[in-house]
């Protein structure tokens, strides 16, 4: 699980921050600060991998919460979620190196497109030691290929339109082969190469369920529904 800090000074917003969280897999929150010297005091106290910070608040503002983490050399990711709009901030903390930037107010998807985003760069960098230039701008650079890429062998462009759009549909509800087959019309064997194919290239996770009798289950989640990845395919 990847370890959260909110630092955000108004109750309303970080309460919706916190709700937002909880509904995206793989976070856990472990604290709310209401100031700098608050965050700096938790982070003392606690293994933190993320920051969602916000720019301004009381005292010290989030620019020098951000210079710290960066002089302490801490190995935190940032997030920064602020109404700050104007060019000389974002390229303030965009020369931070921070993650990600969302401009308040912002929707749903879009922090969830961000966390997912750096979910799936976190746990690709955790089981790799090197990587090669391809690796590095399509999974950390996001980088794609423009035009379509060739799909694997057995599988149809329309057919992989037609899934994506009911794997979209189901809102990160997890799904058999069999269920999507059935939506499809296609046999589960040909749906199981699709499923695999999306699971591939990180847009789909597999988790195995274990009943009390009979064969284990195998469900599918869309863990990325946001991803552009897909459009190089269909």
């Amino acid at each position: 699980m990847i370890r959260v800090l909110i630092v955000e000074d108004d109750p309303m917003v970080a309460e919706l921050n916190r709700r937002y969280l909880e509904q995206i897999n793989g976070f856990i929150l472990i604290a709310i600060a209401r100031n700098v010297n608050e965050a700096l005091i938790l982070l003392e106290k606690h293994e933190i991998d993320l920051v969602l910070l916000d720019i301004f608040m009381p005292g010290m503002n989030g620019l020098e919460l951000l210079d710290k983490i960066r002089e302490q050399e801490r190995d935190i990711d940032v997030i920064v979620v602020s109404a700050a709009s104007d060019m000389h901030t974002i390229k303030k903390v965009l020369r931070s190196g921070v993650v990600d930037y969302l401009i308040k107010p912002f929707e749903f998807e879009r922090l969830n497109t961000a966390l997912s985003d750096y979910r799936n760069q976190a746990l690709f960098m955790r089981n790799r030691d090197v990587m090669n230039q391809a690796e590095l701008d399509r999974r950390i650079l996001g980088r794609e290929q423009q035009g379509q890429t060739e799909l694997n062998k057995g599988l149809c462009r329309n057919t992989l339109k037609a899934v994506w759009e009911i794997i979209r549909a189901t809102k990160g509800q997890a799904f058999t082969t069999e269920e999507m087959a059935n939506n499809v019309s296609i046999s589960r064997v040909s749906m199981r190469k699709y499923l695999e194919f999306l699971k591939q290239i990180d847009i789909l996770s597999m988790e195995v369920i274990y009943g009390t009798v009979g064969r284990p289950v195998y469900k599918y989640r869309c863990i990325n529904p946001e991803s552009n990845v897909i459009k190089r395919y269909i």
